[in-house]
């Protein structure tokens, strides 16, 4: 490690804004303590990569409301402590109702087999890293005419996020470590705009300390010769082209909508609503829901903190009324949310 931070010195002289677009990418940034091997004038910046932090309130009340009318919710570990705009599915098990952590959405086919009086709903939370599986367990529900299983979608796509954070003014970001597990399905074309458009340096990045630090340095390689370009730092796992299998299974069942994110707003094409063929597994047309718009907490920064306007510690909250104990917003509830990971390794 001590070689590439002799190699990135030269080359950081003046200051430089990067953005790890990975929760997974801030998580192993604060943990691994690369912040303080870093010149004073690198400042990364975390962004919006985490699929929990992002999710609106909203799609947390509609969970909320349908555990309530008697339906087995199941999710994924770190949905159910966040909180939605009066309540949090961690408070309804709590009040006896059925919901159920799973580690694989497959589990929810078996969960709806043995339940077949029940609906069985699954909250699809994630990137395009999460959704084709999502979509796989969708097609295999159609071939066996689950009639009680759905699910409420709330997916996100990364590159729209991306482009919206460049459009902003508050912040100038100067390159992008952009996330490794999304790639391996999108490949690095749909980040192309970045260096084409916005002519920012963008770098696919692996999750090891030294696969860090090399991105960083070939983000200010770029930087410094003027040709801004998306480079693929993590080669053994990520093509070009990304996996044409689970690009074909996921818009076969999807197709790109505007979607809104917690503490950002509705982004043009950033998410996935059901093709009509497989509407008769979302729940929002199943049940007949609208997720309504809510306001954050007054005070609550996550907003601001996902997209690299401000940082943890300047939010009056955080490591006060807001701990991992008690999170008021997302950010601190995620494993992979910006507070969580600042109260656990910076504060």
């Amino acid at each position: 490690m001590n070689t590439i931070i002799e190699k990135i010195k030269p080359l950081s002289n003046k200051q430089i804004n990067i953005m790890e677009v990975c929760g997974t990418h801030t998580m192993a940034i604060a943990s691994s303590g690369i912040k303080s091997l870093l010149p004073k004038n690198i400042n990364m910046i975390s962004g919006p990569g985490c699929p929990v932090c992002v999710t609106p309130a909203g799609i947390i009340d509609s969970a909320v409301e349908l555990a309530k009318n008697g339906c087995i919710i199941t999710t994924f570990g770190d949905m159910v402590r966040v909180p939605g705009s009066s309540s949090s599915l961690e408070k309804e098990r709590s009040n006896k109702c059925d919901i159920r952590i799973v580690y694989s959405c497959l589990d929810v086919i078996e969960i709806a087999q043995k339940n077949p009086k029940k609906e069985v709903i699954f909250i699809g939370v994630g990137f395009e890293t999460t959704s084709p599986t999502i979509a796989a367990t969708i097609n295999i529900a159609d071939m066996q005419n689950l009639k009680n299983f759905s699910v409420l979608p709330a997916f996100k796509l990364i590159p729209p996020a991306i482009q919206t954070i460049l459009e902003q003014k508050q912040i100038k970001i100067d390159g992008f470590m952009l996330p490794g597990h999304v790639s391996t399905i999108i490949g690095s074309r749909p980040y192309r705009f970045i260096a084409e458009n916005f002519k920012r340096p963008g770098v696919i990045t692996g999750f090891e300390s030294a696969d860090i630090l090399e991105g960083i340095f070939l983000i200010l390689n770029q930087s410094k010769s003027g040709k801004a370009k998306i480079e693929i730092q993590y080669k053994g796992i990520v093509k070009e082209q990304g996996n044409p299998f689970a690009l074909k299974l996921l818009y076969s069942i999807f197709e790109k909508a505007d979607t809104q994110w917690r503490g950002i707003g509705t982004i043009k094409n950033s998410g996935l609503k059901f093709r009509k063929k497989y509407m008769k597994f979302d729940s929002l047309k199943k049940f007949r829901l609208k997720v309504k718009t809510t306001k954050e907490p007054a005070g609550c920064l996550c907003g601001k903190i996902l997209t690299g306007i401000a940082k943890p510690k300047q939010c009056r909250y955080f490591g006060k009324k807001c701990t991992p104990a008690s999170p008021i917003g997302p950010c601190m509830v995620s494993s992979e949310g910006t507070c969580a990971a600042h109260y656990k390794y910076i504060k």
